[in-house]
């Protein structure tokens, strides 16, 4: 009998351990009674998490980059809603954070070289030295520009729903910030606008953008593996190939320095064709000239 209440203990035990797991985020260690639940920054910072919420984007791109460098894990790799959206061409970065999990509005990765974020982490200056000046930025609207994937057209209003309501079960994203959803069947494309009141602190859209883009990029950050899906007609239909556009209340201040060197090379080139032409027709207007001299003494040498 006392062999059949230890192993009954034994199995009870186990199954409470189980159960102290972080929902939210994959990477984290948890146990105690009650349960908590941290997330590695770094060899030495262990952040103390909600697992009944999003985790901080900032902290989920420091764990990212703690993992890669441990060797812990692999990342794999309709337009703008506005002129001054911006797209994070420069990828994962070691950010740093603010004690809430919010990015430092100024971020230099360790080096001499900083630039401005947004709230989002988003890079929206030029890059400087450490004497960057730069101002906290909250991005209060986001674009999604995404594929499902190969089924035929959908029925554009169940699609509607059926992504308000993926957006709000799976990334807490109330229905009413969803404002806009455009639709073409053809080209499987969908853009979807979420939009907060300017100056709303009480929604981080940065959270949604972080795990929708890991759950159609590579692989879900919750604990559950289930992938992203919408229902619509009656069936899942998965996603691929996310953009997101992020729109600040104030405007970024990237400058040419931000362009790439093609279009660099573009605009060199398109300048060095003006400046022929304008050269060209600077020639040809003094040959003419001379031309004109030429004929004007001849007529005044056989006229005498």
């Amino acid at each position: 009998m006392k062999v059949l209440i230890g192993l009954f203990f034994v199995v009870f035990v186990d199954v409470v351990t189980s159960q102290c797991v972080c929902p939210s985020m994959k990477w984290a260690k948890c146990d105690g009674t009650p349960c908590k639940c941290t997330l590695a920054l770094d060899d030495t910072i262990k952040q103390e998490l909600d697992c009944s919420k999003l985790i901080p984007k900032c902290y989920l791109m420091k764990a990212e980059m703690y993992r890669a460098k441990s060797g812990l894990s692999l990342r794999l790799m309709g337009g703008k809603p506005e002129e001054t959206a911006i797209v994070d061409n420069d990828g994962i970065y070691d950010p740093v954070c603010e004690k809430n999990g919010n990015f430092k509005a100024v971020q230099c990765n360790g080096t001499d070289v900083c630039w401005c974020v947004n709230t989002a982490g988003v890079r929206r200056s030029d890059k400087g030295d450490k004497n960057i000046k730069c101002e906290p930025v909250d991005t209060y609207w986001v674009r999604l520009e995404m594929m499902h994937k190969g089924v035929g057209a959908l029925d554009f209003v169940k699609l509607k729903t059926g992504i308000q309501n993926a957006l709000l079960e799976r990334y807490n994203i109330s229905k009413d910030l969803v404002k806009d959803v455009k639709y073409d069947g053809k080209g499987r494309m969908i853009v979807v606008d979420v939009q907060k009141s300017k100056g709303d602190r009480t929604v981080d859209l940065s959270l949604m953008t972080y795990y929708m883009e890991k759950d159609i990029k590579a692989l879900p950050l919750y604990t559950n593996s289930a992938p992203f899906e919408v229902s619509a007609e009656g069936t899942k239909v998965s996603m691929e190939n996310i953009l997101v556009y992020y729109v600040d209340e104030v405007p970024p201040t990237i400058t040419m320095q931000n362009l790439t060197g093609g279009i660099i090379a573009v605009i060199v080139v398109v300048s060095l064709v003006v400046v022929a032409g304008l050269l060209a027709l600077f020639f040809l207007g003094r040959r003419g000239k001379a031309q004109y001299s030429k004929a004007q003494e001849r007529e005044l040498e056989t006229m005498s």
